[in-house]
């Protein structure tokens, strides 16, 4: 679901924007600018919330909200649109749909992280990443800095934290050496032979996991966004709809649970690693680990995406960029020409060698 969230300027009436460079709301119309500090009401900090009290329908009502949204037909976003909105073009692959009436219940954003980079900045960097693609036709540069504007957009995701105290029952390994007598070309060699001496192990750990950070979208290729990290976390301000003034903001399409799995699974992960490192040794085998989970929290957050979606010789290619630090990811189509020229300036440089070599 996307959102275009409108404050009028006082002084003409026209749409404020967010501004990155400034950090402040500006009016293109007049040029007039309110600082953040003065546009935005008194906000709450960033308040982490009961995961079980969120997958057992227990928040507080101040935490839910209501939208109206519909559906794209051809990559199936949910995007979310005003009552005085009848038809528009879908962000994040630019087909055009009509609206319909339905309405998503959903969990408020608790943070967002504003956007760094303006519609030039972002440009410029998806223009220098497709010049320094390999075999990408010549023209798709010169298109997609002449193309459509670029979409800013808030893309939702979701932050757990968790206490885990895990206790593992495993091997820790010991390498040793043994001399060995070998035959090698008739004659007898000593070597030096690797074996493992294998001992029980058990203990435990414990970790503290903060902000472990999932995708809550499926309307963008899970690569391309993962690629886009890191983020600066740190750098994350209380939701307030003023950062949102001239960008869309998505919905989560991905659900609380689902997405705690996908974390839980990266916890995991990490906590296998500190087992490893905790058994010692120069092997370790790890038969068993059983973890606890206490003070499970998330956040609902908001990071900034710039989108291109480009048709290019009748095919969408799209284009993402990092808001905050402007790392791109992207489709990229490719140049049969270029690559055919590539092959057979290969083969050609693989005859020359051929033949000079058969020449001494």
């Amino acid at each position: 679901m996307t959102d275009e969230t409108r404050f009028p300027c006082p002084n003409c009436g026209a749409d404020y924007r967010f501004d990155p460079d400034r950090g402040a709301l500006i009016c293109d119309f007049c040029g007039h600018s309110e600082p953040m500090q003065e546009a935005r009401p008194e906000t709450p900090a960033i308040r982490e919330l009961d995961f079980h009290a969120a997958v057992e329908a227990r928040l507080p009502d101040a935490e839910i909200e209501e939208t109206r949204v519909t559906r794209c037909p051809n990559c199936g976003a949910q995007v979310e649109v005003s009552e005085v909105t009848h038809a528009d073009a879908c962000p994040f692959c630019a087909t055009p749909f009509v609206t319909d009436t339905g309405t998503h219940r959903h969990i408020k954003p608790r943070g967002v992280l504003p956007f760094a980079l303006d519609e030039r900045a972002a440009r410029q960097a998806m223009t220098d990443w497709l010049g320094r693609l390999w075999f990408a036709p010549g023209g798709l540069q010169d298109y997609a800095r002449k193309g459509r504007k670029m979409e800013g957009i808030y893309v939702p995701y979701w932050t757990f934290d968790a206490q885990t105290s895990s206790a593992y029952r495993g091997e820790r390994g010991t390498v040793y050496y043994v001399t060995r007598t070998v035959m090698r070309d008739g004659k007898q060699t000593q070597v030096q032979e690797a074996r493992v001496r294998w001992s029980p192990a058990r203990g435990r750990v414990s970790r503290f996991f903060d902000d472990v950070l999932v995708l809550a979208s499926k309307s963008l290729p899970k690569r391309f966004t993962d690629a886009l990290q890191p983020w600066d976390l740190s750098a994350l301000q209380p939701y307030a709809p003023q950062y949102l003034a001239g960008f869309r903001a998505e919905g989560y399409q991905v659900e609380l649970q689902d997405a705690f799995d996908e974390a839980r699974a990266h916890m995991d992960r990490v906590i296998e690693r500190d087992v490893r490192f905790d058994i010692g040794g120069d092997r370790q085998r790890v038969h068993d680990i059983d973890t606890r989970l206490a003070d499970v929290t998330f956040k609902h957050v908001l990071l900034p995406v710039w989108l291109a979606a480009y048709k290019y010789n009748g095919k969408t290619y799209r284009f993402v960029v990092n808001g905050q630090s402007g790392r791109v990811q992207g489709e990229r189509p490719w140049s049969a020409w270029k690559i055919a020229l590539a092959v057979l300036a290969g083969a050609i440089v693989v005859a020359g060698i051929a033949y000079f070599a058969g020449q001494q």
